[in-house]
């Protein structure tokens, strides 16, 4: 089967994402010394380009990564990206951008300052979101138990990283046990995320969701959330430690991501959860289109 069209821009070099344009010595290649960010279009407008960017700037930070690339720069850049995977696919549907910001390359060994200064991909294609049936049905997941989160005080997992070991390694216990998606716990035995998403839980009609101190990326989706969706909706919303022994007194769960917005999950393990076109979650969903399709109308100028 052929791999959808992903389009590529390399420091400003157009190119199929298919074909070389890093070398090997670049260093989020060799040891994962990288940030990035992902956005999706809603109505054909880039969405949370500001929100998006300061995260990946507070990325910067904490790596010590110094990026000369300016949101100013990047933008038309990946505005140029977007046109030219529009004039290669003929598809003028919703899109997915990602882009990664490498310390750069320089020659072999960890030392930071062997660095030659910084790169940056752009990545975008086609978005794909949830299947309605996936909507419908919601996902099953599974508590992760051969590794935990990485604690905060090592490798933050609030950084936007290259290095997605961790995830990756629980997300493969889960499918390995026939899961969507896994559900990792920190040292503490606390619910942090999934392995690509933040999670949240409905419990006597109030959203829960872990807080940013178990252990878990700030993602935008859960922000907007909890400042601004959950109240539009009437849904009360707060952060709470949640432990697995709490899942059965949740009537409720679901994953938030950029390309996921709100996903109904209707089990962990064997504690199962309601979903359907009237539950809390599901209003939620609604709502966030809402905010999405105004919030499309108010930037034209993220038009992609």
């Amino acid at each position: 089967m052929t791999a959808p069209f992903i389009q590529a821009n390399t420091n400003g070099r157009l190119h199929p994402a298919h074909e070389p344009s890093i070398a090997p010595l670049n260093r989020g290649f060799l040891y994962g010394d990288a940030i990035y960010e992902v956005w999706r279009t809603y109505h054909g407008i880039l969405f949370a380009w500001d929100e998006h960017w300061a995260r990946l700037e507070r990325s910067a930070a904490a790596l010590h990564l110094s990026f000369p690339f300016s949101a100013a720069r990047i933008l038309p850049e990946i505005r140029r990206t977007a046109a030219a995977w529009r004039t290669a696919t003929g598809n003028q549907g919703e899109i997915y951008v990602r882009l990664q910001i490498t310390r750069g390359g320089g020659p072999i060994g960890l030392d930071p300052a062997l660095a030659d200064g910084a790169d940056y991909v752009i990545l975008v294609q086609k978005l794909t979101v949830p299947m309605p049936e996936m909507i419908r049905n919601g996902l099953r997941l599974a508590l992760a138990t051969e590794l935990h989160r990485n604690p905060s005080a090592t490798l933050d997992p609030a950084w936007k990283t290259g290095n997605y070991l961790n995830n990756i390694l629980c997300l493969r216990e889960a499918r390995a046990r026939g899961a969507d998606e896994a559900v990792i716990t920190n040292l503490a035995g606390e619910i942090t995320e999934a392995a690509v998403c933040n999670i949240g839980f409905i419990r006597d009609g109030v959203l829960v969701t872990p807080p940013l101190a178990a252990g878990i990326l700030g993602g935008i989706t859960r922000q907007l959330l909890l400042e601004t969706i959950a109240l539009a909706a009437g849904v009360t919303a707060r952060e709470e430690t949640i432990l697995p022994t709490d899942l059965a007194g949740c009537q409720e769960c679901f994953l938030t991501s950029t390309t996921r917005d709100v996903q109904p999950v209707r089990a962990i393990d064997r504690v199962m959860f309601q979903v359907g076109g009237e539950t809390v979650a599901a209003r939620l969903k609604r709502t966030f289109a809402d905010y999405a399709a105004e919030y499309a109308q108010l930037r034209p100028e993220l038009a992609m």
